[in-house]
């Protein structure tokens, strides 16, 4: 690949309207970028010094605008560091890049990367979307047969200082007395200062703080009023540069629902979201219906709205997470699920043109309840299981609902290239043992999926749960597809025993350390 061809334009921008979400999640694109030995150059209207040092200090050439889209000035910019460019990518993160400015970049010859959230636009042109959102895949873009879409959590874009911390086990204590509230690079409402005040109301010994203020806050003397008056212990960092060490201190967060909140799953941190802005309420309601943060539902963050004490809302909802020791063992375990820390790298190797792996893990969602009944009663997955007889609907959401409530169990579903599911694998945690059962479905069956599943999913848990060394399987003797497909990906035979109801089964186990994915 030519040297030219390794050039990756950025046009986002950041100010205290937008906030930074835009230009930091570009940024890690970037980064990942960066380490494949290739230059990215960033065109923004951005009003803060701080971000745009750091771009520069971290080695990206910066191109500044004055005005953004409409403005013609942004396009002619565009377009003339691109000419300059020729074989280069060019990224476009903002919402008001609509479909025109799409398409003359794309007349011009030029490869083009969108960065959406809404699917709003009457049509994109762009080579590739990219939707890093966990509900991404309900949404209907209207694109062209040439287009590419990259949808959903497995694309999660994070910045080159959380990479080291992919292995990181958390571990959740009785009570949560270390809170992290970050809202955003600018927080023009002022929501931190609502929570400031809500962490006063809580009495609980040794409660501490840190409040990470924005580089586009504008609130920064009220705050430090509001710290310094608080009888907590709050610490205010402004332009926080050790993000992942505050996120790995803290028991729980409090955070806007903008690309922090990605950060915070990956680290397991429990989290209350508070949307603050229009574009983040869909994401928090998603992700809060479906089990991976809390969240105020419904409110307006623009206006206290018929007489609604928002601060008494966040103390009560902050009460409880603090002082439910479950909730937080399984806020953290499904965010660790959720984002694996490997998206960055997967968009660069798409970019680049560069093999991309051919099967992925998610959390099982809501949603997957009757798809996992149906593959539960696949005749071939009866006459493998040590129970034959048909599941029940009913038996089935009652146990399903049961599961995702459960702290000791981590689900998977596992999806090809296409995000399209294949199988799933669920593990039951007893300690540091955990026994794992898995399905493929039928038209993947045969193919290599069941060891790679096996290796896959293995390797998660052991990234993600702090405690368990082995792990264990029981195989039908009869099922010897399923005890090859094991003993491949690693497991060793200890031979014959008899399990639940009396049944006969070949008994194989993994420990951590043999483990080749660990």
């Amino acid at each position: 690949m030519s040297t030219e061809n390794r050039t990756l334009i950025i046009r986002a921008d950041a100010n205290t309207r937008i906030g930074t979400g835009h230009l930091m999640r570009c940024l890690a694109l970037a980064q990942a970028w960066q380490e494949h030995g290739g230059k990215a150059v960033f065109i923004t209207a951005c009003n803060s010094s701080a971000l745009k040092q750091r771009l520069r200090n971290e080695g990206f050439d910066v191109v500044e605008l004055q005005c953004a889209h409409p403005d013609p000035a942004d396009l002619k910019t565009t377009m003339s560091v691109l000419a300059a460019h020729p074989e280069a990518w060019l990224v476009l993160d903002g919402y008001h890049f609509d479909s025109t400015y799409q398409r003359l970049v794309k007349e011009a010859g030029h490869r083009l990367l969108v960065i959406d959230d809404m699917a709003h636009l009457d049509r994109y042109y762009a080579d590739i979307v990219l939707n890093q959102n966990i509900h991404a895949h309900k949404l209907h873009y209207i694109c062209e047969p040439y287009t590419r879409l990259l949808l959903g959590t497995k694309y999660v874009l994070l910045r080159r200082e959380f990479w080291p911390w992919r292995n990181y086990k958390r571990e959740v204590p009785e009570v949560a007395k270390k809170v992290l509230v970050t809202m955003g690079g600018s927080d023009p409402d002022n929501i931190t200062l609502k929570v400031i005040r809500a962490l006063a109301q809580i009495d609980i010994p040794d409660l501490e703080a840190v409040v990470v203020v924005g580089p586009s806050n504008l609130h920064r003397e009220t705050l430090h009023r509001a710290a310094e008056s608080s009888p907590l212990s709050i610490s205010l960092i402004e332009n926080a540069a050790n993000m992942p060490e505050l996120m790995a201190w803290a028991d729980i967060a409090i955070s806007a629902g903008g690309t922090t909140v990605w950060e915070l799953l990956f680290l397991g941190v429990p989290t209350l979201t508070l949307p603050i802005a229009n574009n983040q309420r869909e994401i928090t309601r998603v992700l809060n219906e479906w089990g991976f943060v809390e969240s105020l539902k419904g409110l307006n963050w623009f206006q206290d709205a018929i007489g609604i004490d928002v601060g008494r809302l966040i103390y009560e909802r902050l009460q409880r997470i603090i002082l439910d020791n479950d909730i937080r063992i399984l806020l953290s375990l499904r965010g660790r699920q959720l984002v694996d820390g490997c998206g960055v790298l997967r968009i660069a190797n798409v970019l680049l043109g560069q093999a991309v792996e051919d099967i992925h893990l998610r959390p099982v969602f809501p949603e997957d309840c009757s798809l996992l009944w149906e593959w539960a009663n696949d005749p071939v997955v009866r006459t493998c299981s040590f129970s034959s007889e048909p599941i029940p609907w009913i038996q089935h959401l009652k146990w399903f609902q049961s599961r995702r409530k459960d702290p000791n169990t981590v689900h998977f579903i596992a999806t090809n290239e296409e995000s399209c599911p294949i199988g799933q694998v669920r593990f039951d945690i007893h300690g540091t043992e955990a026994e794992i059962s898995l399905s493929l479905c039928e038209s993947f069956r045969g193919r290599g999926f069941g060891t790679k599943l096996i290796r896959l999913a293995v390797g998660e848990l052991f990234r993600i749960t702090p405690s368990v060394v082995t792990v264990h399987a029981y195989v039908k003797p009869t099922n010897q597809a399923s005890i090859r497909a094991f003993e491949k990906a690693g497991f060793k035979i200890h031979g014959v025993e008899v399990v639940r109801g009396g049944h006969v089964a070949i008994h194989l186990s993994l420990a951590i350390d043999n483990n080749v994915t660990h």
